[in-house]
């Protein structure tokens, strides 16, 4: 798209008169969520509607040897009981692969599984009844004999030659594999004064939203038209997917997304037990309701950074880094999830170790694996606490090696703020970003030589604090170069539509969608902006793919800067629209006219002509008074995607401090600092709700959340007693900076701010127990999350 300047110099299109860009204004269905009136999926009750329950395999790997299902059939108020074979009848199956990841494979995978199940916690037949509770007990009347298959856990041993091949006709147990070998590597390690080597464990964690994954589908037979309600970041995506597998076109399948109670990317997958519910309606003839339950959500929706990373790092005595090396190697489940695929988070991480360096050597290998474990793939932050955490923690283990501060370090080596653009080795491109002026401010912020002094006093008290930095790049914004290229139908582009109403207020209908996020702020910020009426007057819809512009949704942080700026310049288009309606009412000339506060009024003297509610209704009520051969259009849709940069990389730099009790093993978080540059800041409110929300999310990786099995396949703490999520009281005070480098593919030059905050935290808190312990001469922690127990026994206390 041509961007072109609106308001004459020196002001910018920003700088209108009573620009809400900038400013924390409030969120627009603050009023109506708070008054318990928001609209989930498991409000939604519809005439003739039954619930799907599923019964799940008890085994990791196992072969369906029969199923007796007909005493649950004459259970009470049962309508349906069916298998997976059944099913497939209705819905075809699916392959989560993407043509740009050379060599990626993946098996079919079933609605349901047809003869073997894969995971524990994979459906293998389906009870439809009146309600959920007779749809529980007649699985409870199901009888399924198993033949328990060898699984798969250990994604050491998945290639090795003795492990059963979990789908035999792929070959192996390899899904997806990348080497990349830049610059003269061995020659850079040969030549480093010193050479740290460590090996970094991830935790496997999920989501845990406070709504659960919760889907009503409708197939009306009349009108053979498809409706489905569904709590999903990307309604088009899912449009077109349900249209694909059950035979159907893309317009005879309505997807409405209403309210989301959190999705941090776990919704933005397909599920089987999503695709079996919306099969079922179809083959029933009715409405059909799923929502998971807790178990179900920790056995069934996604689970991600199950990653060993062995990370190897070159350094000079002056500090300067020479090379990177890395070798990661993640267990993904039984399939890649379709349609982006498990093989993305290992390529992210490929790309963004040593991000932020200026690093010409650059080695690594990724090696992604089946699993009978459940699925594994995109959580908020893809790849990057697992990227940061690497080279953040490789970082700050060279510093300690050649005796240099960690601060310093990172002074030396990164890029510096007048070198861009600039390629890293990996291949990024990097439009500008703000390191050096993001250190320097959180060094401010957090009174560093201070607290290091109080750090150091402590320790003569025998009070073990730390402190720890990391700095980090971050992936928004994405164009086609993310999906689109691969093959994958997800938009990489979105519109809006923006109307004139009859009295002079705007509608906005736009292809993002809202999940708690502050996306409708976001949206009537940059249309009352760019049009110029107050934002009370602007009403956003989204979510409905009958009635809002194709496009991608609300995922890997592009609500703002994607979906904000065709908002945007929707807006201005319909600004123009209607300045030449009045133009013709006034006898004017419209570049004579503006719109300030929803009154056209005199260009530069501000003086008022005409009000927006008049112009409406000539415009539509007496369109005959209008000059011969004007026609008036009160409505306009614009659309954007980045062209110029395959994505608006943003940067910061985190910093934890935190104290160690070396009794118990507790970590204490005293304080968190974030200095963040998502390009201009729309809504600063919004901006720091997001980045704090994500830091939670990191800490929670990084001391509290894991995704225990056994060498059996079982999940040991699927439920909310033992998956532990941190906790406000837990949670220490988390102070937000910022730094602004807007993007110049955009007018607006917003870039992403949803993902900033969990990139970084985990490889901040790990830095800053080892600073802690190293006093103590503890290991190195690599492996998180850091319990009590890892910590006592780096210690030598337990």
């Amino acid at each position: 798209m041509k961007i072109t300047a609106d308001v004459p110099s020196p002001l910018t299109a920003l700088d209108r008169p009573n620009s809400y860009i900038g400013r924390a204004v409030p969120r627009p269905n603050l009023a109506r969520m708070t008054q318990g009136r928001a609209q989930y999926v498991s409000d939604v009750v519809l005439p003739r509607m039954a619930h799907v329950t599923f019964l799940r395999s008890p085994y990791a790997h196992a072969r369906i040897v029969k199923i007796d299902k007909s005493a649950a059939e004459k259970a009470r108020g049962v309508v349906a009981v069916v298998t997976g074979t059944e099913l497939s009848e209705v819905i075809t199956p699916w392959v989560g692969v993407l043509s740009h990841l050379k060599g990626i494979k993946s098996a079919p995978q079933h609605a349901i599984a047809v003869d073997r199940a894969c995971w524990q916690g994979e459906a293998v037949c389906a009870v439809v009844a009146r309600t959920r509770a007779e749809a529980e007990d007649a699985c409870e009347l199901i009888d399924i004999e198993y033949e328990e298959l060898t699984p798969v856990t250990d994604p050491e041993t998945a290639l090795a030659p003795k492990t059963p091949v979990i789908h035999p006709e792929l070959g192996d147990n390899l899904t997806f594999e990348r080497t990349l070998d830049v610059g003269e590597v061995d020659k850079a390690f040969a030549e480093s004064d010193a050479v740290v080597e460590a090996t970094f464990l991830f935790g496997r964690h999920t989501g845990v939203t406070n709504e659960p994954r919760a889907i009503v589908a409708d197939w009306n037979p009349g009108e053979q038209r498809l409706t489905v309600y569904q709590g999903t970041q990307a309604p088009h995506m899912m449009q077109n997917l349900f249209a694909k597998h059950l035979g159907l076109e893309e317009h005879q399948v309505r997807v409405l997304t209403k309210d989301v109670g959190g999705s941090f990317g776990i919704k933005v997958h397909t599920y089987a037990d999503e695709m079996a519910t919306v099969a079922l309606s179809k083959l029933l003839k009715r409405p059909v309701k799923f929502v998971a339950d807790r178990i179900e959500s920790f056995v069934t929706d996604i689970h991600a950074r199950d990653h060993r990373v062995k990370g190897k790092i070159g350094v000079k005595k002056d500090g300067t880094i020479t090379a990177f090396e890395i070798d990661d190697l993640t267990g993904i489940g039984p399939y890649s999830v379709y349609p982006r695929t498990s093989g993305i988070e290992a390529n992210q991480v490929v790309n963004l170790v040593g991000g932020p360096y200026q690093c010409p050597n650059y080695r690594a290998r990724a090696r992604v694996v089946f699993q009978n474990k459940n699925v594994m793939c995109q959580y908020r932050a893809v790849g990057h606490p697992i990227a940061t955490g690497v080279t953040e923690g490789l970082v700050d283990l060279a510093a300690a090696k050649i005796g240099i501060d960690p601060a310093e370090l990172r002074r030396k080596n990164l890029y510096p703020d007048d070198g861009y653009p600039a390629t890293a080795a990996s291949g990024l491109k990097f439009e500008k970003l703000s390191h050096h002026a993001s250190l320097d401010k959180i060094l401010s912020m957090m009174e560093y030589e201070a607290l290091c002094a109080e750090r150091d006093a402590k320790r003569k008290e025998g009070i073990y604090r730390g402190i720890g930095l990391a700095s980090f790049i971050e992936v928004t914004n994405p164009s086609a170069a993310f999906y689109g290229v691969g093959g994958a139908r997800i938009s990489s582009q979105d519109g809006a539509t923006v109307r004139l109403d009859a009295t002079g207020a705007i509608f906005i209908h736009s292809g993002v969608t809202e999940q708690g996020q502050g996306a409708e702020a976001v949206l009537a910020q940059c249309v009352a902006s760019s049009f110029g009426v107050p934002i009370e007057r602007v009403r956003v819809v989204t979510g409905d793919t009958d009635n809002v512009p194709y496009g991608g949704g609300t995922w890997a942080s592009r609500a703002a800067g994607i979906g904000g700026e065709a908002a945007w310049q929707a807006g201005k288009a319909l600004r123009q629209n209607v300045l030449a309606a009045a133009a013709s009412i006034l006898q004017a000339q419209p570049e004579g006219l503006d719109i300030v506060n929803g009154i056209v009024v005199d260009k530069g003297t501000t003086r008022e002509r005409i009000t927006l509610d008049e112009v409406a209704r000539i415009c539509y009520f007496r369109p005959d008074t209008l000059p011969p051969g004007f026609q008036a259009e009160l409505m306009a849709t614009r659309h954007y995607v980045p062209r110029a940069w395959p994505f608006a990389f943003t940067n910061g730099i985190q910093a934890s401090y935190l104290e160690v009790d070396t009794d118990t093993g507790f970590v204490k978080l005293l304080k968190h600092w974030c200095v963040e540059d998502c390009g201009t800041v729309i809504n600063p409110q919004l901006v720091d709700e997001q980045i704090r929300g994500g830091i939670v999310q990191g800490l929670g990786g990084a001391l509290f959340e894991h995704c225990l099995y056994d060498e059996r396949g079982q999940m040991l703490n699927g439920n909310m007693a033992d998956y532990l999520v941190p906790m406000a009281v837990e949670m220490p005070d988390i102070e937000i900076g910022h730094v602004v480098t807007p993007t110049a593919d955009s007018e607006l030059g917003a870039k992403g701010a949803g993902e900033a905050g969990t990139a970084g935290a985990p490889a901040a808190v790990m830095n800053a127990i080892n600073d802690a312990l190293r006093p103590l001469g503890a290991k190195p922690l690599t492996a998180m999350p850091f319990t009590p127990g890892v910590i006592l026994r780096a210690i030598g206390k337990v």
